[in-house]
């Protein structure tokens, strides 16, 4: 069973930074492609970094040059995700999600991806 637990979320002031973290478990290393989704309320999901099991990353326009996706997989057969946000301004704020998929490649569209995580909050003031 394929579970995907995020955290890492919270406040910061505009300029700042945070590093999210997701934890998959139950997934297969060479087949998985993962991502990372932000939503706010009342606007659909929105692909904000990707990366495919070959290591090809994929990020939006609006996160170019501030945002880092790194993907480790760990001994006991898990995979960490991680987003470090840096720059960060209130445009920003949002409920992120990490998301995992097969055979998908590095893709930013939400309905491509099979699993999600529960989400993590993140608000940047100004």
């Amino acid at each position: 069973q394929v579970q995907l637990v995020e955290s890492g979320g919270g406040s910061v002031q505009a300029g700042g930074s945070l590093r999210l973290s997701c934890v998959a478990s139950g997934i297969t290393f060479s087949t998985c492609d993962l991502a990372w989704f932000r939503q706010t309320p009342g606007k659909e999901r929105e692909g904000v970094a990707a990366v495919d099991h070959l290591g090809n990353r994929n990020y939006a326009d609006s996160v170019k040059d501030r945002f880092t996706f790194s993907r480790v997989n760990t001994a006991n057969g898990e995979i960490t995700l991680y987003l470090q946000m840096n720059s960060l301004g209130p445009e920003d704020t949002a409920m992120y999600y990490c998301a995992a998929g097969r055979w998908i490649g590095a893709s930013l569209y939400a309905s491509l991806y099979n699993y999600w995580g529960q989400g993590t909050q993140v608000t940047v003031s100004s």
